[in-house]
């Protein structure tokens, strides 16, 4: 039998990715308090010089501009990343990750639809664009804000 190619460390980052890590949470008593924090980081955050909101609510600033193609929601996309919570707290990276950008929180399906090839993006991603009231498991508070740094590396249509 052919062993697959997967090492620990990359389903941790599907699972992250993909939204799939743990189960739903019981609600949290820091939920409401996660969620004003979100709403005023994203506020003092959407003032800043390079920051542009969307019609959804999400924030991005380009750190770089790419020339390559500019991936559609049924694309499969490869990217570098780093995610953290709006405290700067890191709980996630990675390098030359594909997905299907339709399988991603909505929040990277928008955003990285906004990119081309080698552009390099930082997204401020509000709680109903990422994992919402629920979080992911241990690492994501409910309501939470993210960030995340985003290089698109490819698009494979």
């Amino acid at each position: 039998m052919k062993k697959l190619g997967f090492s620990s460390r990359a389903v941790g980052i599907a699972l992250i990715v993909f939204g799939l890590f743990g189960c739903t949470p019981s609600p949290s008593p820091n939920a409401e308090k996660n969620k004003e924090e979100s709403v005023k980081f994203l506020t003092d955050n959407g003032q800043k010089p390079g920051v542009v909101t969307t019609a959804s609510g999400l924030q991005y600033q380009v750190l770089s501009e790419g020339s390559g193609a500019s991936p559609k929601a049924t694309d499969t996309v490869t990217v570098n990343y780093r995610g953290s919570l709006v405290s700067g707290q890191e709980f996630d990276n990675g390098e030359n990750v594909s997905f299907p950008l339709n399988g991603v929180i909505p929040g990277w399906t928008e955003g990285l639809q906004l990119m081309k090839e080698g552009a390099e993006y930082r997204f401020f991603i509000p709680p109903e664009l990422a994992y919402g009231e629920s979080g992911a498991g241990r690492v994501i508070p409910p309501n939470a804000a993210l960030v995340f740094d985003v290089e698109l590396v490819k698009v494979n249509p």
